[in-house]
């Protein structure tokens, strides 16, 4: 099978379309066109359905895929191994973690991070959606909750505590609840519940103290969480944040100290492949370092 081809191949299948495949491969449409078509008569096999909304991958196509997808995953990181140096870290460092703990908590850190390795690549990948691993989605993970596959390695960071939290502002406006049930006569901002949400219970919020057994109305929903703690800052009511979101933070003060939700444990994840990279090892050293240090 000619690999030239094949990446193109691979190429399209994740453009979805000859012309976008091309304008990241720098080919025009019909030099792609011509090698899409090449390879099927030489397997003897249609690898898409051509419309005029695009393309989709055939029964073939797809088997094809899933396996040429797997093959330049490994390459991608085989060739991260070679190219990294024996005496210094340097290469590309991909990390992915939700947007919340990136933003808040990771990204503040990682100016002294870059400065201490200028020769390592570093791309945060901030979504909250778990990326594949084993396909070089990203290189490093911190997971809010124990990964699920069985080839990678993972190491426990921190325990988090949720606590309930306000603005000032809004206190002002509104008298700080004295206990759970007080929570009945505030503005709840709570996660939305058309989105996974990121921990079992997350809108624990909203049954606390409360003797009825049904859950109190929120005043708003966001399905993400620092975007709960934004509205928070600005005063829309109380909401329930991870501490690391709080901590430092002279517009969120904690209200009723004494509740607290569920608990999440973030885990330092990456593929067993990995496990010798210099990368990998002076990055992990780092976070546990800030953690040791860190408070939570």
């Amino acid at each position: 099978m000619d690999w030239d081809k094949l990446r193109i191949f691979h190429a399209v299948a994740e453009a979805g379309s000859f012309t976008h495949a091309g304008d990241q491969l720098n080919l025009s449409q019909s030099a792609v066109s011509r090698q899409i078509s090449a390879l099927e008569d030489s397997l003897n096999v249609t690898l898409f359905h051509r419309h005029a909304r695009g393309l989709i991958l055939t029964e073939q196509g797809e088997l094809l895929y899933r396996t040429a997808h797997e093959i330049f995953g490994k390459l991608s990181m085989v060739e991260a191994q070679l190219a990294e140096s024996k005496d210094r870290p340097r290469g590309a460092l991909k990390i992915t973690t939700t947007v919340a703990f990136g933003s808040t908590w990771l990204a503040p850190r990682m100016r002294e991070f870059i400065e201490l390795y200028p020769d390592i690549e570093t791309h945060l990948i901030l979504a909250d959606r778990e990326l594949d691993l084993s396909m070089r989605e990203a290189d490093v993970a911190i997971r809010l909750s124990p990964p699920r596959q069985a080839d990678l390695v993972q190491r426990h960071l921190l325990t988090v505590h949720i606590n309930i939290y306000a603005s000032p502002h809004y206190l002002k406006k509104s008298s700080s609840p004295a206990s759970a049930k007080d929570l009945d006569k505030h503005r709840l901002v709570v996660y939305g519940e058309d989105a996974r949400p990121p921990v079992p219970d997350v809108n624990w919020l909203l049954r606390i103290g409360n003797d009825s057994g049904q859950l109190r109305k929120p005043a708003l929903t966001v399905n993400n969480v620092y975007g709960v703690m934004r509205a928070v800052q600005a005063g829309a009511g109380l909401g329930a944040l991870p501490e690391f979101m709080a901590q430092g933070s002279s517009d969120l003060v904690q209200v009723l100290p004494e509740l607290t939700g569920p608990t999440i444990d973030a885990y330092f994840v990456y593929p067993e492949e990995l496990r010798s990279s210099k990368r990998i090892q002076v990055f992990r050293d780092f976070l546990l370092r800030h953690v040791t240090a860190q408070r939570f």
